[in-house]
């Protein structure tokens, strides 16, 4: 059997991994010595994946050279805000023509980079040609139970996604390949903000139509964005854009719907976050979309509320009224 790294022992690594140990060895990697330690001896991830057992072709690892050494196939399945040192730690151990499949999503903060422009700028220009980004609507949950779900796999070059394509796919996982990588990502990314916006407008009470609408015009923001960053705004009408948007912003167990919706219900930010237990995406990248867009010049005012709530103490209720009384306008404008 070949080997498949890891780098990530969250709860969608530690999904993939499972998923990935029935055709491949698999080295599971984690940053705490102690998970390492504790995945081994339970065969289970109590701390994020409770009650699915992890193969005897799951390695579980803290040592970073042991996880990436001799595999041909590394999965980076850390948040986006980490992505940048976990490739710092493997570089030196990486094998120079292995495929680097990155299914963390969002926008480094700081820098204001699409992932794949972090990957580029660890490891050099030439790994371009060998990253693929995974996405599209799945929650490591459903994907541990084996329920069907459908992804979309990314890369400039056409080989590399469709390896992934084939070696990712199972009678319960279809992957779908595609060319636009910057689509792909901005997809996966601003959708997490677009539904901190619908949990917001749950938890204040309002109703199917207010969530529809956010849907379909954070949509136009995700297409905006997408389009500015050299992406298909046809990439966002698929699995990457409105079908992971649809389920972030309409599933309770999305984190972060999970956050607008408390902060809809009055709840501070700070306190929403710390009974969290898992890292909610939408809030580190409401701000470096934010601050991406401004650079750039695209309009995204739904990302703007978001980002005034998070990080300028606005008021839910304001920010909404102050999106209803933006000018009138052509909807394609």
């Amino acid at each position: 059997m070949d080997k498949i790294a890891v780098l990530g022992a969250g709860a969608w690594g530690t999904a993939l991994a499972r998923l990935l140990a029935e055709r491949s060895r698999v080295a599971l990697w984690t940053w705490q010595a102690e998970h390492a330690r504790e995945l081994l001896r339970d065969r289970e991830n109590r701390a994020f994946l409770p009650g699915y057992a992890l193969s005897e072709t799951v390695l579980p690892t803290g040592d970073m050279a042991e996880a990436v050494r001799d595999a041909s196939i590394v999965l980076v399945a850390v948040p986006s805000d980490a992505v940048r040192a976990t490739l710092v730690a493997a570089k030196a151990a990486l094998a120079s023509d292995v495929t680097l499949v990155v299914v963390a999503k969002g926008i480094e903060p700081g820098t204001l980079m699409l992932l794949s422009e972090v990957t580029a700028d660890v490891l050099g220009s030439a790994v371009e040609e060998r990253a693929v980004f995974l996405s599209g609507p799945s929650f490591a949950l459903e994907v541990a139970r084996g329920l069907p779900t459908n992804l979309v796999a990314a890369g400039r070059n056409a080989e590399r996604s469709l390896l992934v394509q084939q070696r990712f796919a199972s009678d319960r996982l279809r992957v779908y390949s595609s060319d636009d990588p910057a689509g792909v990502q901005v997809g996966g990314a601003l959708k997490n903000v677009i539904a901190i916006a619908a949990g917001a407008s749950d938890g204040l009470g309002f109703g199917h139509n207010t969530r529809a609408a956010l849907i379909t015009r954070g949509l136009a923001e995700m297409a905006r964005l997408a389009a500015a960053k050299g992406g298909s705004v046809l990439t966002l009408s698929g699995l990457a854009g409105l079908g992971d948007l649809v389920l972030t912003c309409s599933a309770e167990l999305s984190r972060n719907r999970t956050v607008g919706f408390e902060l809809g219900r009055g709840r501070a930010l700070a306190e929403v976050l710390s009974g969290l237990g898992h890292v909610a995406e939408g809030v580190t990248t409401a701000d470096s979309a934010y601050h991406l867009a401004e650079r750039l010049g695209v309009d995204l005012p739904i990302t703007s509320e978001v980002h005034a709530v998070l990080y300028q103490g606005k008021p839910v209720a304001q920010a909404v009224r102050d999106l209803l009384a933006r000018p009138l306008k052509k909807e394609w404008d």
